[in-house]
């Protein structure tokens, strides 16, 4: 046990909720090192990160940060089991750690982030018993122009907005990211609509119409209007700016930035919600119950 301290052993019992003779032998095999006793802990199924690593966490926060100059900004989704963990201070501060972490590194995925917090992921988890999971983030800087965010008061939904222009629009990218997070544009603009998806609308919009009777001569072009109208919807710049419901919100930044003798472009924007597209496990309240009682 040289080199193996009892500080050691209970510093890693309270990150991982092992037995005390575990994660002593964990420490053995590992040769004092804390991260490698984690993962030969994980690997033997004998820490509680590793007993939660197969349930949903589709509840969560989303946390952003913005740059004092508004020419960076980052935005991260954590994700737990349950809205109550979600307001727990623990989840909170994994939470800040983990933006301040995208704001002063260079990480190229999800992945590589989830390693750099894999040691106060597991305390986080010993602590407050679910699973955490770092879903996704995003990151931007611009040296021309503006980047400002908008978090929703519930943490559960926000957004960055990035403008490339010679203006001083700080303050119409937060409106623009306050947009972004009411109207869910799925597209920056036109351009970015997948093939894919303007083909699948195009098949959806002709079968509709043949069904309603529409001349096969007039069926291309409704449809095409259909589609224009998909696209509206969908893109951020297309939308009505819910500040301005004569314009989009294209127009509307054309209309800010030239009343400063400058033009503009959004060139960047991300959008994330808590638990989007994951898929929920439904049980009974009962079923509920006995899990929490189990931890």
């Amino acid at each position: 046990m040289a080199g193996v301290t009892p500080e050691m052993i209970k510093h890693l019992r309270e990150s991982t909720n092992a037995g005390m003779l575990d994660c002593k032998k964990a420490l053995i095999e590992s040769d004092g090192d804390i991260s490698a006793a984690v993962e030969w802990l994980r690997k033997k199924g004998l820490s509680k990160a590793a007993k939660v690593a197969d349930k949903v966490a589709a509840e969560g926060a989303i946390v952003l940060k913005v740059s004092d100059d508004f020419k960076s900004a980052s935005i991260v989704e954590i994700n737990c089991e349950t809205d109550f963990v979600a307001k727990n201070d623990h989840f909170k501060s994994f939470a800040n750690d983990a933006i301040e972490r995208v704001r002063n590194g260079d990480f190229k995925t999800t992945d590589e982030l989830r390693a750099s917090l894999s040691d106060r992921a597991s305390e986080a988890i010993a602590k407050l018993g679910e699973k955490i999971d770092v879903r996704r983030f995003a990151k931007y800087s611009l040296t021309n122009g503006a980047i400002n965010g908008y978090l929703h008061s519930n943490s559960r939904v926000g957004a960055i907005v990035a403008i490339e222009t010679g203006a001083k629009l700080e303050e119409f990218a937060r409106d623009i990211a306050m947009h972004a997070t009411a109207m869910k544009p799925l597209y920056l603009n036109a351009a970015e609509v997948p093939a894919e998806a303007i083909a699948k609308e195009r098949e959806i919009a002709i079968e509709q119409l043949k069904k309603e009777g529409k001349p096969e001569a007039m069926l291309e072009k409704i449809a095409q209007g259909k589609i224009n109208k998909f696209i509206q919807d969908n893109t951020l710049e297309g939308q009505t700016f819910v500040k301005d419901d004569k314009k989009s919100v294209a127009q509307a930044l054309n209309d800010a930035a030239k009343a400063q003798g400058a033009s503009a472009k959004i060139v960047f924007f991300a959008r994330f919600e808590v638990g989007e597209g994951i898929e929920k496990k439904s049980n009974d309240f009962a079923a509920e119950v006995a899990a929490q009682t189990q931890r």
